[in-house]
């Protein structure tokens, strides 16, 4: 009789439509079924043609202006713990079908840019490409967050060709200045999973800083105008 360490890779079948909710461990049950790994697949596809289009895009733009518009590009698939997790939090059954019709962040690609119009300028790149089909645009620059947060988020959609034809695949794309990185990434250090006994007093703070590095965005917006043709 052979074993399987919780590290092994075991291969289980799990058709689409099967909801795993009641099996013993559902996390392990859909990480280790065919169709769940197939399904990140295409998603790892989708966002692998994403990055692609947005370093072609930087290096064009690099050509035209002598300056690139994008820091730095990252990209994450979200793990089968993440997607149980959201499901779960939505009221959701868990199944290859209703996680693809639920969720529309499983791939995700974060783009850090210089400043804040090579945000709208990329964004309306990508939106004129033939191939990509933008469904929701969230502008959290122009309408920020209660908490002070900022970002340009577009929800697309990209056709792969596998082996059984065209498939279309969407890919949340987040698109922040350095400076909105920062908070962000701080912000989350700060709050996440922490008990901090002043809740209403910190949250106040961490929203005057975002108020702050906004200004302070638009300020080097500003510089850049006067100083670069």
């Amino acid at each position: 009789m052979s074993t399987h360490t919780e590290d092994e890779q075991v291969i289980t079948t799990l058709s689409t439509e099967e909801i795993i909710d009641q099996r013993e461990n559902p996390i392990k049950t859909l990480r280790q079924s065919e169709a769940f790994q197939y399904m990140m697949l295409e998603y790892g596809a989708a966002l692998k043609i994403v990055e692609t289009k947005l370093h072609a895009l930087d290096s064009e733009f690099n050509l035209r202006h002598d300056r690139n518009p994008i820091e730095s590009i990252s990209t994450r698939l979200k793990s089968a713990d993440s997607i149980v997790e959201k499901m779960h939090r939505r009221g959701q059954p868990v199944s290859i079908e209703s996680i693809q019709k639920s969720l529309t962040d499983i791939a995700g690609a974060r783009v850090i840019c210089s400043f804040l119009d090579d945000i709208y300028t990329l964004a309306d790149m990508i939106k004129t490409q033939e191939d990509i089909t933008v469904h929701v645009k969230k502008d959290y620059i122009a309408h920020p967050k209660e908490n002070g947060y900022r970002s340009l988020h577009l929800i697309v959609s990209i056709p792969i060709y596998l082996s059984q034809g065209r498939k279309d695949i969407p890919v949340e794309i987040q698109f922040r200045t350095i400076a909105m990185e920062f908070w962000a990434t701080l912000e989350h250090k700060i709050k996440y999973k922490k008990k901090i006994a002043d809740p209403e007093s910190v949250s106040a703070e961490l929203k005057s800083c975002a108020d702050l590095i906004n200004e302070i965005d638009h300020r080097m917006q500003s510089l850049r105008r006067r100083t670069i043709d």
